[in-house]
């Protein structure tokens, strides 16, 4: 006699999220997306910075995403284990970048740049996983291979200048910024529609 094996779902359903639930995710989402085009505009328009600045506001990006990731893990009872370990882990890790970027212990433009690069690869990773089966699923795809375009393209792309790095990361934490803040106003609108019938 054969028994089901229990899935280990890294998937979002919003419609087995309580209104609560999907509130603070869509919260949470937001506050990420208006941080990273805050982030990226302040890159941009000051990139005469130092090095030790722009690692400062990368270090803070990543250290508000890792936030956000870990209070999704723990809100979200409505979700599966899957993606609620998978945000908690995933938020540890970005929190970590976060503190290495802050603290920059070598200063060099390579290891900041090996930080962001590695970083944006576990977001975009974990947004494809993690996709909602909802009217928000293409632009959180579409967020995941921003963000996994971007990790390559600062670890593969020889990063010896802050111009560089400049440019790429502001470009991307504002596109990234305004397709997380699309998300957060589609996330859950075919789900709850269909509970409530």
């Amino acid at each position: 006699m054969s028994h089901p094996v229990t899935e280990f779902d890294l998937t979002v359903d919003p419609s087995r999220l309580s209104k609560p639930e999907l509130t603070t995710m869509r919260t949470a989402m937001a506050v990420g997306g208006v941080v990273a085009i805050v982030l990226g505009v302040m890159i941009l328009v000051w990139s005469g910075a130092t090095l030790n600045i722009m690692a400062v506001l990368f270090g803070l990006y990543f250290l508000i995403g890792g936030i956000v990731r870990i209070v999704r893990g723990i809100v979200m009872a409505g979700g599966g284990a899957g993606v609620r370990v998978l945000n908690i882990l995933l938020g540890v890790l970005l929190l970590v970048a976060g503190v290495i970027a802050i603290r920059n212990p070598i200063g060099t433009i390579a290891v900041l740049g090996m930080v962001i690069g590695i970083s944006w690869l576990i977001e975009g990773v974990a947004a494809l996983v993690e996709t909602a089966s909802d009217s928000s699923r293409w632009f959180g795809i579409l967020f995941a291979v921003i963000s996994t375009v971007a990790g390559i393209v600062v670890l593969l792309s020889p990063v010896n200048s802050l111009g560089v790095l400049v440019i790429v990361g502001g470009v991307f934490l504002i596109v990234s910024g305004l397709v997380q803040l699309i998300v957060s106003f589609t996330l859950g609108r075919g789900a709850r529609t269909s509970v409530t019938d």
